[in-house]
């Protein structure tokens, strides 16, 4: 079940973020890095605005958190922040499904939405491609770690929108995050 995050959920999510974001990033960013992500992004704190604003939507199974997706703005932009699944979820097209349920969040005039993942993030870089994102730019890690450059994808809604699909429709298979 996809379903908006509410303020019942934060200590859920950040559980979540706790349990599942510093095994998946220190490999591909290092321990140091995967730890200042929780921290940063995933306690408690962090997360009541951004559930407040109806911004964070969750996968529940068995009434469990499996997965989480937020979104967010970056000066005009609709930016997709977290997409993460527990790895034993993956590949049950709950990735498509979280980020179908932001992209259907947005109002309905915005054209495209952006997405952002570490360099070093080869998976989610393949799971957002196989979605439509395309690469439009990297930003480069201002500590100088080619790892943790940012590359910031986006996706032109207007097709998907008029077409009424949604990516968990296709018959590709795709959530590998």
């Amino acid at each position: 079940m996809i379903r908006g995050a509410t303020a019942d959920d934060i200590f859920a999510i950040h559980r979540f973020g706790e349990t599942y974001i510093r095994p998946h990033y220190a490999p591909l960013i290092g321990a140091a890095a995967a730890d200042e992500q929780v921290r940063r992004w995933w306690s408690e704190a962090s997360l009541a605005a951004p559930v407040a604003d109806g911004l964070v939507v969750v996968a529940e199974a068995d009434g469990a958190i499996v997965g989480v997706g937020q979104r967010g703005r970056r000066g005009p932009d609709h930016v997709i922040y977290k997409l993460y699944l527990d790895p034993a979820y993956r590949g049950r097209r709950l990735g498509p499904r979280l980020l179908d349920a932001l992209i259907g969040q947005l109002p309905g005039d915005v054209d495209r939405v952006l997405i952002e993942h570490f360099v070093g993030n080869a998976r989610a870089g393949s799971f957002y491609e196989r979605e439509g994102y395309t690469v439009e730019r990297v930003e480069p890690d201002p500590g100088g770690d080619p790892r943790r450059g940012v590359v910031w994808r986006a996706r032109d809604l207007g097709a998907h929108r008029s077409a009424g699909g949604s990516s968990h429709d296709r018959d590709a298979p795709s959530d590998r995050l």
